[in-house]
């Protein structure tokens, strides 16, 4: 990648999506009735990808924009453990929970705020309702170095587990102080360790930029240690400040916040760096070892991203479960509730904590494809499309190329009659390209408080 004009690309830093779903979380609704969901649950095969929130935190990181609850008091990690198994119960109701299942993700919250013995409660409780699971399931965690020990690796490493996420965000001392979360680098070694001595083989580190007092330097710093440490993944995150939907974001002092052109810097140099020592980018935040199967997915275009974020295990039917959670299906999204209370009357009920979704019209389903596939993999096969959806390309997405054209002029897009690709510069404006072929876009177009910037 050559020099970039970072001040002209800082130009379209605004707000837009990270196209987790489409249609975004923001148009899940309460049209999409409980009944309407029930029926989407018995009708649909195939494969399974499990999705369990833990919501619990001892204290905050003023950076988290996830649901999370902060407690100190153990009886609420239990309590909720048995919401979770009747949750479960409800489900078999609806759900032929004899399918495969080829992809389990353990999310939060801090999972390991739970102790082994919890751990292993719950997983062999989904497991005695989920009884198929593929031999080459992607089964993982997420997992915050400072609540980790060997009592629950042992767990991890008795039901199958074979990918672990750290949590560390930046090594610097200041940023770790600001943001709330202390975490030295020893400490994340040690977790590190642990996991490699029980055969984790997939070990992800998640950093952030965007962050309080970050710089270029400061996180070029943060690059080298990481690499110490021989991840197979690295998720490299740019930071979403919405303080207008997370309070303790309100704690920042938003001077101290890095400029649109230093974290387009920072960014610029992960990607460079990154490459330069053996790592191939994998979507618009994720690098991986050519070894990697995420490496190998986007080399044949088959990468695929769901609320998971990238994976190999494309067209799996998500269901969420827990508090917040959000499922997926062919046509349909769905999300549980957000409030514990709402979630527990819910489950007391005999009904499932489903709260809101959305039902996909054929437009919503064609234009998610088309979104996701330049998300994932940074191009589109427009003849595939074509053949796929019964349409004329150019002429379905006619808006949509016309506003691609400020792309195509600055040579970061090309689009020739079979392909539109996005190029390695271009891949820095993945979210801004991605956004041309949003239908639901122009309703935001006036708002700041919609979506996080995405520069």
């Amino acid at each position: 990648m050559g020099k970039i004009d970072l001040e002209k690309f800082s130009r379209y830093s605004k707000p837009g999506p990270r196209y987790t779903s489409y249609p975004t979380a923001l148009e899940f609704n309460s049209d999409f009735e409980y009944e309407s969901y029930l029926n989407y649950l018995e009708k649909e095969s195939g494969q399974l990808s499990l999705y369990v929130h833990l919501p619990f935190c001892r204290s905050a990181c003023y950076f988290c924009g996830c649901n999370v609850i902060f407690t100190s008091k153990g009886d609420k990690l239990s309590r909720y453990v048995e919401y979770l198994k009747k949750e479960l119960a409800i489900l078999k109701e609806y759900l032929d929970s004899s399918r495969e299942v080829i992809q389990f993700h353990f999310g939060g919250g801090t999972p390991t705020y739970y102790g082994a013995h919890e751990l292993d409660e719950i997983v062999t409780t989904i497991k005695s309702y989920f009884p198929n699971w593929g031999e080459e399931a992607e089964i993982s965690v997420e997992i915050d170095p400072r609540y980790f020990n060997e009592e629950q690796m042992k767990v991890f490493a008795k039901h199958g587990f074979n990918r672990i996420s750290f949590g560390q965000q930046d090594f610097d001392e200041r940023v770790q102080q600001e943001v709330h979360r202390v975490q030295p680098y020893d400490l994340t070694k040690k977790a590190v360790d642990l996991a490699r001595e029980y055969g984790i083989k997939s070990i992800n580190i998640d950093l952030i930029y965007g962050l309080p007092y970050q710089s270029l330097e400061s996180f070029k710093e943060t690059l080298k240690l990481v690499l110490t440490l021989d991840p197979d993944r690295l998720a490299v995150f740019n930071y979403a400040h919405v303080p207008w939907l997370k309070k303790t974001m309100r704690k920042f002092d938003e001077t101290t916040l890095p400029s649109p052109a230093t974290k387009l810097a920072i960014f610029q140099h992960t990607m460079e760096y990154l490459t330069q020592n053996g790592y191939q980018m994998i979507g618009m935040d994720h690098f991986a070892k050519p070894e990697d199967e995420l490496f190998a997915a986007i080399e044949k275009g088959e990468l695929h991203r769901n609320f998971q974020g990238y994976t190999t295990k494309g067209g799996a039917n998500l269901i969420g479960i827990g508090l917040t959670s959000i499922g997926e299906g062919g046509y349909y999204y769905a999300q549980n509730f957000k409030d514990m209370k709402h979630y527990e009357e819910a489950i007391d009920s005999g009904k499932l904590p489903f709260e809101r979704g959305v039902e996909l019209s054929s437009d919503d389903y064609i234009r998610k494809a088309v979104i996701m596939e330049i998300m994932a993999n940074f191009s589109i096969d427009i003849k595939r499309a074509e053949e796929e959806f019964g349409i004329d390309f150019r002429e379905y997405f006619a808006p949509s190329l016309a506003s691609l054209e400020e792309f195509v002029s600055a040579e970061l897009v090309t689009l020739s009659e079979d392909k539109l690709q996005v190029s390695q510069t271009g891949a820095l404006l993945i979210r801004n390209i991605a956004m041309v072929f949003d239908a639901y876009m122009q309703k935001y177009s006036g708002s700041k408080k919609s979506f996080s910037k995405t520069v």
